[in-house]
């Protein structure tokens, strides 16, 4: 996911997507190698790790709340319609900005998928992707139909502005938490601050997510909050969304011991890579960012201690 907000956009924005400006840097575009080198670059400009990653945890999170087995199927097929087009409309609205910054890992900068073909799968996933929630239900549906909707404003217009986090609070807090509470028998309420702490861990992917990137942002003018704060403000400011997003969860249910272990781990490690990044600059970023990604893990695997625990009722 990608967010920006500012009240003019960027000059880029303004550029013509379908190629690189005379006289800007440009990856070589091989061809795509027959149907297989075309799906292979599909797979790769659907963002398949974070694709793959939140689809698993929306239906490990189905499974722990007591969803059945076909039911979490069709929760899983929903969130990776949803989450395929998010991935896709991400490298399509993208695709200038790749060129001019010469993101030769880009599939379509380098020819492996032409631009219509990702633009074209982009809104089929999102079309596939409304009947399959609503399948679960008018509710659950319409919570997933919002969160795809936050993500595709982050692609489309908020990365570019300080309300970059957004779409992330609102995303990840809706996918799973709400969504998972809504398909379960009578859709019950679910507890909200275990939705607003998978929202505040979201925008701490947000920030951590943007370090790295640093060069090709500036050249492609994405001034997304964490962009404007820069990479070691952004370490630390999603160190401390992880504490806060740990803390919801500690007091948001009760966890089983394991949980709490996870979620207590989660937090200190959390907060020694804010301390670690606020204190040091280059190396301390980079150190905070392996232990934010460690927190991370342990809070998501708190987050599968709430089970039953998910909703109110």
């Amino acid at each position: 996911m990608r967010y920006n907000s500012a009240i003019d956009p960027p000059e880029p924005q303004h550029e013509p997507l379908s190629g690189p400006s005379p006289g800007r840097p440009t990856a070589p575009a091989p061809a795509s190698g027959g149907r297989g080198g075309l799906l292979l670059g599909l797979v790769q400009a659907c963002h398949p790790l974070p694709t793959a990653a939140v689809t698993a945890f929306a239906a490990a999170a189905g499974l722990s709340a007591g969803l059945s087995a076909g039911r979490t199927a069709l929760l899983a097929a929903a969130v990776l319609a949803g989450q395929l087009s998010v991935g896709w409309c991400n490298d399509y609205v993208d695709r200038g900005r790749d060129r001019v910054a010469a993101r030769a890992e880009k599939p379509i900068v380098r020819g492996a998928a032409p631009d219509r073909v990702v633009g074209a799968a982009a809104v089929a996933a999102a079309t596939a992707c409304v009947p399959l929630s609503l399948l679960l239900g008018a509710r659950p549906g319409l919570v997933h139909i919002a969160a795809v909707t936050s993500a595709w404003s982050y692609n489309l217009r908020l990365k570019f502005t300080p309300l970059s986090p957004l779409p992330y609070l609102v995303s990840f807090g809706l996918v799973p938490p709400v969504m998972v509470a809504a398909s379960l028998p009578g859709s019950p309420p679910v507890r909200w601050p275990v939705a607003l702490a998978t929202g505040v861990l979201g925008v701490s992917a947000h920030f951590a997510n943007t370090v790295g990137d640093e060069r090709a942002d500036r050249r492609t003018a994405v001034r997304g909050l964490p962009q404007r704060l820069g990479p070691r403000r952004s370490i630390v400011v999603s160190s401390a969304a992880l504490v806060v997003g740990g803390v919801l969860l500690l007091l948001g249910t009760g966890l089983p011991g394991w949980g709490v272990a996870a979620g207590t781990g989660g937090i200190a490690i959390g907060a020694a890579g804010g301390v670690l990044a606020g204190r040091r600059r280059v190396e301390g970023s980079r150190a905070a960012f392996r232990l934010n990604l460690a927190a991370t893990a342990l809070l998501v695997l708190a987050f599968l201690g709430t089970g039953s625990r998910l909703t109110a009722g």
